[in-house]
């Protein structure tokens, strides 16, 4: 079993506390394609960082050249700092951009205002430097409370999360335990959680992995966020 650290510890109680929180909360979030549906979506996480480039130049390269679809999560101040990278996803026809908080705030510690002015952070950078209309949300660490849903849906955006952790950013991990870990987890409509900022050292090679052999051995096909959730159990690729 890999050993995570608290990074992974957090995204892993993430998951498993949204089973308990309320009802309300559960309709309104989407972690996975329909159970019928023989996509995966391979979604990838572009958090601020402080050191280093906060781009996966090769991981990036690789699904180009493979034409593999793909949906990035991308956070304010990741968006400020790296105008080129976005210029350069958005021009991809099969990659999906949407948004990751502005500050990466944790957002139950927050108001609803400051919860609103977080999420929308983003969302306006994209609409005014680069006229995309970003629909899709996903919260900083995957942590959020009745208010950040309420906030989300009166924004008319959908709020995303996923059923499988990678666990590429920790670096106690190897490409061989995060390979096994998504050989016993990824099934039909899930939705893989990733990092493109550099932050995954091994996320290049598991991607590799799991278009090269690990899906197609399983008949599953890489889809968008949007694509997987409309998907009526035919692979569109």
């Amino acid at each position: 079993m890999p050993r995570y650290c608290p990074y992974m510890l957090c995204l892993i109680l993430a998951v498993l506390l949204v089973p308990v929180m309320p009802l309300y909360t559960q309709a309104q979030v989407i972690k996975s394609g329909p159970a019928s549906c023989p996509g995966v979506a391979l979604t990838f996480d572009l958090c601020p960082v402080r050191n280093g480039a906060g781009y996966d130049q090769a991981l990036i390269d690789y699904l180009i050249e493979h034409k593999i679809p793909a949906t990035f999560f991308m956070s304010g101040k990741w968006i400020a700092k790296h105008d080129p990278q976005v210029r350069d996803l958005l021009q991809i026809p099969f990659f999906e951009i949407g948004t990751h908080g502005d500050v990466h705030a944790h957002l139950p510690l927050h108001s609803a205002e400051e919860q609103k002015q977080e999420i929308l952070g983003p969302v306006r950078m994209l609409k005014a430097k680069y006229s995309h209309d970003a629909t899709l949300f996903r919260p900083p660490y995957g942590e959020f409370n009745d208010v950040t849903v309420e906030v989300t849906r009166a924004l008319g955006l959908q709020f995303i999360l996923w059923n499988v952790v990678s666990g590429d950013p920790d670096p106690t991990i190897t490409t061989l335990q995060i390979e096994d870990h998504l050989k016993r987890t990824v099934k039909k409509g899930s939705v893989i959680v990733m990092h493109a900022n550099g932050k995954g050292r091994h996320t290049h090679e598991v991607v590799q992995g799991l278009h090269r052999q690990f899906l197609p051995q399983r008949n599953l096909t890489p889809m968008t966020m949007s694509d997987l959730l409309v998907c009526n159990g035919q692979a569109t690729q």
